[in-house]
């Protein structure tokens, strides 16, 4: 059995109309830690998502949504936490489960199924929100020092020495 997810705000398939419905998602303080720890990020201070939904072919829904956050992340360099901002548009397509298509197109919007009664737009933002995390985050004033790098010979030759080949 799948995990209820930390963040969720199920939209009726029926009530989506033809003209474009909008909706807006946020995440509660609780809901916000939970996503954190699942997404491994020390905290989210806000995380929205405005989102224009509109009926497609076969049940298909599509969505457009401009998601914002606020959260720390962790520098791999320093191990220091810091702020990052995040502030995306994207579409996605929302089909029936069993009727994903495969799609060589890396610019074709992602597909996201549903059960035919309601999509997620909770879990849809922090599945989104995960794909624009830079996975190796790198505080912008962290730099990498390699030890004897300065001596001249690069890396290379400063693990040469820590290993005492030189």
């Amino acid at each position: 059995m799948t995990p209820a997810p930390e963040f969720s705000r199920r939209v009726l398939a029926e009530h989506i109309g033809r003209a474009d419905m909008q909706v807006t998602v946020e995440a509660t303080p609780e809901e916000r830690a939970a996503v954190a720890e699942r997404l491994m990020v020390p905290s989210i201070g806000d995380l929205r998502c405005q989102w224009t939904l509109r009926p497609g072919e076969a049940g298909m829904i599509q969505g457009r949504g401009a998601l914002s956050a606020a959260l720390t992340q962790t520098c791999v360099i320093s191990l220091d936490p810091f702020a990052v901002t995040v502030r995306e548009d994207f579409e996605v397509h929302f089909v029936l489960e069993g009727r994903e298509t495969e799609d060589d197109d890396p610019d074709a919007p992602d597909q996201l199924t549903y059960d035919g009664v309601a999509i997620d737009l909770g879990e849809a933002t922090v599945e989104q929100l995960a794909l624009t995390l830079d996975p190796y985050p790198r505080k912008p004033d962290a730099v990498l020092l390699v030890p004897g790098a300065e001596e001249g010979g690069g890396a290379f030759a400063a693990l040469a020495k820590l290993r005492g080949l030189d």
